[in-house]
């Protein structure tokens, strides 16, 4: 759909300073997001952030205390308006399946067909050509009881394409399964979010799902989104050391102006790259908070070193081994981690040099911000 008004595509999900509170409590402060057609948003934060909230609000599970949402373009919840849920034309696949176990699996994925006046016989078309969509065709008589967990979550899909909308919402779809079987099933997700041309918002507090299935990535902390970016700028350029530590990008290290230079405690690390070189009417940055990722850092003959510390950990991960050291306290005793070729000794001493170029800065966090 085209906005004739400004000659763009209208959004297929937008919400406008959308706010939820419960008495004083405020669990959504002032939301704003548009999703185009046959884009996937992921909602992603820890519990308690409030993205469920949000998508149920958008589901029409929930309605806000203020601000809209519309969908293509029509308003369905604002001042004075809240579309019911089924006059919204969404599917929706929830975390527990919610499968009914009186039902079969195609009783189970009928159900919303049945709800809607379907006639019979485009109603087994239907179930049977979203069964065939998720690999269940030849599982339709059983009990959704007599299925694996993964095999439940793809009868759940079903039901939620069952009526060809063009929006499905996803509510931590996957939490319940192993990661093995998460990973595959991401996979499969985005393989037939993309086959239908569906637009979906997804929500998760997995970041790999999100980075893995999403077009567009909106972190949340507080009721609030505090970063909405594709998921490689995401990672590339995380808006805050709160996002950075979010997303475990690599240790946050503390530093404290020294002069000329910085310091990680009592430990001088020299001057580095320093993006804080502020306007001539305010004086420079005391601290910065800044992000070191493995590849911000490189081993160093540890009599040399800028850094030192000691192994506490290793992992073998993505074809490389992942050392984790713990600094020396006179570096704040924070761990790091690098990768390395090699395997090293549990308690082994090694040496550490910064990769100035390849730091990410931040405003300190305890520090007030400027006027």
């Amino acid at each position: 759909m085209e906005d004739r008004a400004l000659g763009a595509v209208t959004p297929a999900i937008s919400t406008h300073d959308l706010r939820l509170s419960y008495g004083a409590t405020e669990v959504l402060r002032g939301v704003d997001v548009a999703v185009p057609p046959g884009g996937t948003l992921a909602l992603l934060g820890p519990s308690g952030c409030g993205k469920t909230t949000l998508l149920r609000l958008v589901a029409g599970l929930l309605s806000p205390s203020s601000g809209e949402i519309a969908i293509e373009g029509r308003v369905v919840a604002g001042p004075g308006r809240s579309a019911p849920p089924e006059a919204r034309g969404l599917g929706m696949v929830f975390q527990d399946y919610a499968l009914w176990p009186h039902l079969s699996v195609a009783g189970n994925v009928a159900f919303p067909l049945e709800m809607a006046g379907t006639p019979r016989g485009e109603r087994e078309r239907r179930v049977a050509a979203a069964l065939e969509r998720v690999g269940l065709a030849a599982f339709a008589g059983r009990s959704p009881s007599a299925l694996s967990g993964g095999q439940q979550q793809r009868v759940a899909i079903a039901r939620a394409i069952v009526g060809a909308p063009r929006i499905v919402l996803f509510d931590e779809p996957l939490s319940n399964l192993d990661r093995e079987l998460r990973e595959t099933m991401v996979a499969e997700l985005g393989a037939l979010i993309r086959g239908l041309g569906l637009t979906a918002i997804y929500v998760t507090h997995d970041q790999s799902e999100a980075l893995t299935l999403a077009d567009e990535v909106a972190v949340m902390d507080a009721g609030r989104i505090v970063q909405l970016a594709a998921p490689e700028d995401l990672v590339e350029r995380p808006a805050s050391a709160a996002v950075a530590a979010f997303l475990r990008l690599g240790a946050i290290l503390p530093l404290t102006r020294v002069g000329d230079g910085w310091s990680l405690g009592a430990r001088a690390l020299g001057p580095l790259s320093d993006p804080f070189r502020p306007p001539s009417d305010r004086p420079e940055a005391a601290r910065a908070d800044v992000l070191a990722a493995p590849r911000a850092l490189r081993i160093a003959p540890a009599e040399e070193a800028t850094l030192r510390g000691q192994v506490v950990a290793m992992q073998y991960r993505d074809m490389a081994y992942v050392a984790t050291i713990r600094l020396d306290a006179e570096a704040s005793g924070l761990t790091v981690q690098i990768a390395s070729d090699a395997r090293m000794r549990l308690g082994e001493r090694i040496g550490l040099e910064i990769v100035p170029e390849r730091l990410r800065w931040f405003p300190a966090r305890t520090q007030a911000p400027a006027h």
